[in-house]
């Protein structure tokens, strides 16, 4: 298991436009596409910089794990994704170390990645995303 890099920082929004003000417009930084990930129930905007990106995540029901989120604690970082090159031999070397996992098996994110989040319970209080390229 190897982690290879830090792939992206999830701020959860309840306005795409209105955060695009400050990261896209203000920042100056380019969205590339915005893309409905259906299986997280969100819209996501990607906003790459150097190696990694700003994805900005807006719950499209009320009772997705993002719209909770947003609910309870407002805008703002969401989570960090960090990309490995075998997820499911990294999920299981977690699971035996006794890490809590949200997903202990992965599902389809964006782009049609495996993903599988880590509870924050295990991380410092930090939600961790893991991606396997597709």
């Amino acid at each position: 298991m190897s982690v290879k890099r830090i792939d992206h920082i999830a701020v959860v929004v309840d306005d795409i436009e209105g955060a695009l003000n400050f990261w896209r417009d203000a920042l100056g930084m380019d969205m590339t596409h915005m893309e409905e990930v259906a299986e997280q129930q969100s819209i996501v905007a990607f906003l790459p910089t150097g190696g990694s990106e700003i994805e900005l995540v807006k719950p499209t029901t009320d009772s997705s794990g993002v719209a909770k989120y947003l609910a309870k604690r407002g805008p703002g970082m969401h989570h960090i994704c960090v990309e490995v090159d075998d997820i499911h031999a990294t999920l299981a070397q977690l699971k035996a170390k006794g890490i809590k996992l949200i997903n202990e098996t992965p599902t389809i994110g964006a782009g049609g990645k495996q993903i599988a989040f880590v509870h924050p319970g295990s991380t410092s209080g930090v939600l961790v995303e893991l991606y396997q390229a597709a």
